[in-house]
């Protein structure tokens, strides 16, 4: 069955590699694209978007930016992502996208997306959701031409990953750069499936698994996914190796959801310093899905096979 999805992410590394595994699911017609400008700088995340689209074969996908601002900015070093993956030689061999950058600016090319839509979508969001909020707001009907959200934010029964002096460290950050917005998100009447770091921690981009997608690399998709993963090896501070596949695993909710384990809940959010932007699990919340866990060999071996293909333009 064919779904029609609506994608809206923030320009992560994250964020294009979950454009690239949507742009190869056979069943997925995507409508367009909206770069929020939150954990990138907007203009080199839409451009990068502009030549995965291309390098994947459909230039008839509309990308646009969006110009809203949150609250509390992402980190500089985060933001510049975007900048190096168009650096990568895949992307330097483009020297104009076909794929259009829309002349509308992100909210009015959202609402125009949905609303021109013949069925309902499914709203994929990897970034905050400041940019769908602002379009609902300019036209409340447009939410009855989406068929369910599913969003990659908030930390449940985890610890957030915000870490600044002024926040205890709940939060997690696609809800916290924008919590008025998230918390007005939350009470509207749209099927809600939350993918929250209570199972993206679950995912780490390891050493083993990029062996593994290096052994592919003959295919060109495997080969573009390998080097965008690689400049993520330094780019969370820390002792650790810490980038997550966190918006790779939501994208796969939309392809495989069988692999996935969810529970109803009701949540609410805190709107207010020192835990702004927590996810807090009430029984006078909101009712949402929440994706618990995740068959994780399954889920490895879906990438892995997703990305055994080579480019078509």
């Amino acid at each position: 069955m064919i779904q029609t999805v609506f994608f809206d992410h923030d320009g992560g590394v994250d964020d294009l590699l979950s454009l690239l595994l949507l742009l190869t699911m056979p069943d997925i017609t995507l409508t367009g694209v909206v770069v929020t400008p939150a954990d990138c700088y907007p203009d080199y995340a839409a451009e990068a978007s502009r030549k995965f689209i291309d390098l994947m074969g459909k230039p008839e996908v509309s990308v646009a930016i969006s110009t809203v601002r949150g609250v509390h900015a992402f980190p500089e070093v985060w933001r510049a992502q975007p900048y190096i993956i168009n650096a990568l030689p895949q992307l330097l061999t483009i020297e104009e996208p076909q794929t259009p950058l829309s002349s509308q600016e992100g909210v009015d090319f959202t609402v125009d997306t949905l609303m021109q839509t013949p069925e309902p979508v499914t709203y994929l969001m990897t970034g905050p959701c400041t940019t769908l909020v602002a379009a609902l707001r300019r036209e409340p009907k447009a939410a009855k031409k989406i068929k369910e959200i599913v969003w990659m934010a908030g930390a449940v029964n985890v610890t957030g990953n915000v870490r600044t002096y002024t926040h205890n460290g709940s939060a997690e950050w696609n809800i916290y750069w924008d919590a008025p917005s998230s918390h007005w998100l939350l009470q509207q009447d749209i099927p809600l499936t939350l993918v929250p770091l209570d199972v993206t921690n679950h995912v780490p981009v390891g050493i083993p698994f990029l062996k593994q997608l290096a052994r592919q690399a003959h295919y060109e998709v495997a080969q573009l996914a390998s080097v965008c993963w690689a400049t993520t090896i330094n780019s969370i501070p820390g002792y650790d190796y810490l980038y997550h596949m966190w918006d790779v695993l939501a994208t796969t909710v939309i392809g495989r959801r069988n692999l996935f384990g969810t529970q109803q809940i009701t949540i609410d959010l805190a709107i207010h310093p020192p835990n702004e932007g927590e996810t807090i699990a009430t029984p006078g919340g909101h009712p949402i899905t929440m994706v618990t866990d995740v068959a994780l060999n399954d889920f490895y071996e879906y990438l892995l096979q997703q990305f055994q293909c080579d480019f078509d333009f």
